[in-house]
């Protein structure tokens, strides 16, 4: 069934568009414990990388890395934690959502899974850049480098959970 207007086959030029081309993703369905067991792990990852910045912020150990090294400045972290403390919350409903085999958030939808899918890989590409970017600074202008490895994390978040929605 085609939208009014718009031409029969052609894609819609809106971002669910793209959803419409199915991308590689994980296809093990009815796996909930393996995409749950995956999403767990990379949360956890994010878990950990939030809470040691919020000791370095407090306590600033020398086992850590300074506060440079864990921030960009992007947003000022008194805006920055509550929005990794909602992330971290939302990663917990999907991923336990998912290990209850497709409950609430994680509901199949293939749709949904496709665009997600590719915003992980847009989100990863773009933190690839990031590091090469990093990478060819002067040794003595580099700093944050932690965020990089972490939004890869983010991203294989979103991969896992847009590869649920699609073999769903």
């Amino acid at each position: 069934m085609s939208r009014p207007g718009a031409a029969s086959g052609a894609l819609a030029p809106d971002l669910l568009a793209l959803a419409a081309i199915v991308p590689p993703h994980l296809a093990r369905p009815g796996e909930p414990e393996l995409y749950g067991a995956a999403m767990g792990v990379l949360l956890a990852l994010f878990v950990l990388r939030v809470l040691g910045q919020v000791v370095v912020v407090l306590r600033s150990p020398r086992w850590l890395p300074p506060m440079r090294e864990w921030y960009s400045g992007l947003l000022p972290y008194r805006y920055l934690l509550p929005v990794q403390v909602v992330l971290v919350a939302a990663m917990t409903k999907m991923t336990l959502d998912v290990w209850a085999g497709g409950a609430g958030w994680a509901d199949p939808r293939p749709r949904l899974g496709a665009l997600l899918v590719w915003l992980s890989f847009v989100y990863a590409a773009g933190m690839v850049v990031r590091l090469v970017v990093w990478l060819r600074r002067p040794p003595e202008r580099r700093r944050a480098w932690i965020p990089i490895p972490f939004h890869l994390v983010l991203a294989a978040f979103l991969f896992v959970f847009g590869s649920w929605h699609l073999a769903g």
